[in-house]
């Protein structure tokens, strides 16, 4: 999806990693994927900084001494007044005596590690008050000086808070090559801090549940995914006397918490509780020392290794299972195609006999042999007889009776199977590509949608209005008596910035989405606003029809995802979890689940029917910004705004392969399958259109330009294939234009010659793994939508970004 203008100040957003759900409220505004939010509100600020550093300040007091080498004078000491070091002494008297000053200084550089400064003076505060000196860090007053040292540091329950905010927040600015390891570690510190605020060591002061249960309620969130089950079971201690009951706590206090580590990344941690010895680094020490055991490993961590997202199978409690969020992700769901009516299949055939009996009498009186597969072989290959194991009950999804136009959509479908150009499934080639460029859209263009028929597109716009225009170059008719023919329709009715687009599987209504909070249904026959869906509390990001055509799904700034029914105004179902904006969403090709893509880095699966998530999928490390679903409904793709692709296997939940290869920091807007599910075409705002095989399943880059095998590129709107030799070269085109009121829609589409990557004019900026089969470029036009027809051509669209 094409970035978004910050709008309307927007919900609470919750303090939490991309794991996590719930969590405090902090104040937010709405935000675009690829644009940066602004940090949220923490409940426990992170420890303040005393002026001045340790050693000088305003307030402290002045401690005299006897000059180079001397020793500290006995008697009282005179502070100074602040603001005022050094000046004139007060009237008031310290009764600081001899033996506190040395304990004061002795402690002071115990705990700065000066051990031979604290040597000396000890020596010579012994040789000037005439007694024996002690042995110098020794065991009688050293490990007095410690134990009090400790003890004075580790009752503090707000230490313990501030110990666990500053690890928290250092982990999630540290660098994405060691989060995922360092997240782990944050579990059981938070339920260990959790239980400290419950029952402190020292039993004369009362426990403050108060301050456990806002503790447990503002970072909960952080955990809920992996960890969902054990907090549930921890929510209700409240009294120490809880902690001697609840099994769950008791397993995590009896015994130590595993985890694998590498050396770099526990060096890496080690050095800052070192240096955040103010900050709680001495109680997060202890905390390690006694509650967890890392194995370090001598390796450096790989962010694309999904395994350092969740937990090992030799990490965690031993015994309990918890911390793998494919334990979540092993709910059984149906992933087969949904079964057609039967009697719409019987209406189907009995009309696709009758094309095929017109065909052939056609070909027979031409003397022209018929095609190698009739519409009725077609239409059993794409409708199998029996049914697939794993199919969906049909009466799980309440749909309206077939009509007319659902059975003329199947007849178009079935031909267009028949003719589509296949680029599958033995071995993946490269399809062609057909770019229209929008030019003097004045940055307005937000959003493009193009009908399943390749007939129509639709561009939402920051005026608040729609337009569409014909793909065929032919002026758009209103079925309204009076209404003038014109090359291009506007549609208006929304009160906002126009955001998300999509045409209905019969190509009759079309969708809209709006910063002003709600859905429209526009008829493509007579252009005009049937119905408005209002029900979100915040801006519409994006919106879906499902391939039945009868429910649709809308995303929302508000963190939720709804499912409505054309028929009703009212939402059907609220998919609440994510913890972020649900910047986009889509259907499965079954049409009973949704899959939501959310700026908290994560992307979920929705049962329709329950309204419950039943996969969640953890490995991205910015915001999600696109979604698809192959045609067997086997495979998502996910793209970020980092330029990072993910594949996921939805049955298991797990990450397939990443792809790279867009430029870094730029969102991937758009995905889309081929219709043999083995080729991924993305486009993103580095004006690029790229091309994956699916079945490539190393990512392992294999040169430095990002080329792969003589791949080409795209050179002012011109693709370029290397399927062919030099001596073969064949140009084709296909070109469209549409006048418009604001000027022409441009489509140019050719397959040509080998070029190498130092044509493109441009460097390509990250190693592209080797599953990228072509790059093709733009100019100075970010791709916002890309999608394959039922033909396997594949449309691109986007507004041209040049200097006014």
């Amino acid at each position: 999806m094409p970035p978004k203008p910050p709008s309307t100040p927007g919900p609470s957003q919750t303090p939490s990693s991309a794991a996590g759900m719930g969590g405090s409220s902090a104040a937010g505004i709405p935000h675009a994927p690829g644009v940066p939010r602004p940090p949220n509100a923490q409940s426990y600020p992170s420890t303040p900084t005393t002026p001045g550093g340790p050693h000088g300040g305003t307030g402290g007091a002045s401690i005299s001494s006897a000059g180079a080498g001397g020793t500290v004078g006995s008697g009282t000491v005179t502070p100074t007044t602040p603001g005022n070091i050094g000046g004139t002494p007060s009237n008031t008297q310290s009764t600081y005596t001899q033996a506190d000053l040395n304990r004061i200084v002795l402690e002071y550089l115990l705990k700065k590690g000066y051990s031979k400064t604290e040597q000396m003076l000890r020596m010579e505060s012994s040789n000037a008050m005439g007694g024996t000196p002690s042995p110098p860090s020794a065991n009688n007053d050293t490990k007095t000086s410690q134990g009090t040292l400790l003890k004075s540091t580790t009752d503090d329950p707000q230490l313990y808070i501030r110990a666990y905010v500053s690890l928290r927040d250092w982990i999630e600015t540290s660098l994405d090559l060691f989060k995922p390891e360092l997240r782990k570690l944050l579990f059981p510190i938070f339920v260990h801090t959790f239980f400290y605020l419950i029952q402190k060591p020292d039993t004369k002061s009362p426990p403050d549940t108060s301050l456990a249960r806002k503790f447990f309620d503002t970072y909960s969130g952080d955990h809920s995914i992996l960890h969902g089950h054990d907090l549930q079971l921890l929510s209700g201690l409240t009294l120490p006397e809880h902690l001697q009951e609840n099994e769950t706590a008791k397993l995590y206090r009896q015994n130590k918490y595993r985890l694998n580590i590498s050396r770099t990344t526990f060096d890496l941690l080690l050095h800052f509780l070192d240096e955040n010895e103010r900050n709680g680094g001495p109680v997060t020490i202890r905390l390690i020392n006694q509650y967890i055991e890392t194995n370090v490993i001598p390796s450096r961590p790989d962010r694309n290794d999904a395994r350092n997202q969740t937990l090992g199978d030799d990490e965690g409690i031993p015994g309990h299972i918890t911390g793998r969020e494919t334990n979540f992700n092993q709910q059984t769901i149906r992933l087969g195609k949904f079964p057609m009516d039967e009697r719409m299949i019987r209406e189907v055939e009995l009309r696709l006999k009758e094309e095929d009996s017109r065909s052939q009498q056609e070909h027979s009186e031409l003397g022209v042999l018929p095609g190698s597969k009739t519409l009725m072989q077609e239409f059993q290959e794409l409708h199998k007889q029996e049914p697939e194991a794993d199919a969906p009950v049909r009466d799980i999804l309440p749909l309206p009776p077939f009509n007319g136009a659902n059975v003329e959509a199947e007849i178009a479908a079935v031909k267009d199977a028949r003719s589509r150009l296949k680029i599958g499934p033995i071995e993946a080639s490269l399809p062609s590509v057909c770019m229209y460029t929008f030019h003097n859209t004045y940055d307005g263009l937000n959003c493009l949608e193009f009908s399943e028929d390749s007939t129509l597109v639709a561009g939402g716009f920051a005026d608040s209005y729609v337009k569409v225009w014909s793909l065929k170059g032919e002026k758009l008719q209103s079925v309204v008596k009076g209404s003038t023919p014109s090359p291009s329709k506007r549609l208006v009715g929304h009160a906002g910035p126009v955001y998300g687009a999509s045409f209905s599987p019969d190509n009759r209504y079309l969708l809209t989405c709006s910063d002003d909070k709600s859905a429209r249904l526009w008829s493509m026959d007579t252009y005009t606003a049937l119905v408005s869906y209002k029900g979100h509390n915040h801006p519409v990001w994006d919106v879906t029809f499902s391939p039945n055509g009868h429910y649709f799904a809308t995303a929302s700034h508000d963190q939720t995802a709804r499912l409505w029914s054309c028929d009703h105004i009212y939402p059907l179902r609220i998919f609440a979890g994510h913890v972020s904006d649900v910047d986009c969403v889509t259907f499965h090709p079954n049409s009973t689940y949704v899959l939501t893509g959310s700026s908290d880095k994560s992307c979920r699966m929705w049962d329709v029917a329950k309204g419950t998530p039943v996969r969640v999928m953890l490995s991205h490390h910015a915001p999600v910004s696109s979604i698809c679903v192959s045609p067997d409904g086997r495979t998502l793709a996910s793209g970020a705004d980092d330029g990072s692709i993910i594949l996921w296997d939805l049955g298991t939940g797990k990450q397939i392969k990443t792809m790279r290869g867009h430029d870094r920091n730029t969102s991937v807007y758009s995905l889309s399958f081929s219709r043999e599910g083995t080729v991924l075409v993305s486009a993103g705002a580095d004006g690029s259109v790229r091309v994956w095989n699916v079945k490539v399943g190393s990512t392992i880059p294999t040169s430095a330009d990002g080329v792969v095998g003589g791949i080409t590129a795209a050179v002012s709107g011109t693709t370029t294939s290397s399927g062919a030799a030099d001596s073969d070269k064949v140009v084709s085109s296909v070109n469209g234009v549409v006048t418009t009121a604001t000027g022409t829609v441009q489509g140019v589409s050719t397959a040509s010659q080998k070029q190498s990557a130092s044509m493109i004019g441009r460097p390509a900026p990250v190693v592209a793994t080797a599953d990228q089969m072509a790059a093709f470029m733009t100019k100075k036009t970010p791709v916002y939508k890309i999608k394959f027809t039922r033909r396997n051509l594949c449309l691109a669209g986007g507004a041209f970004m040049g200097t006014s």
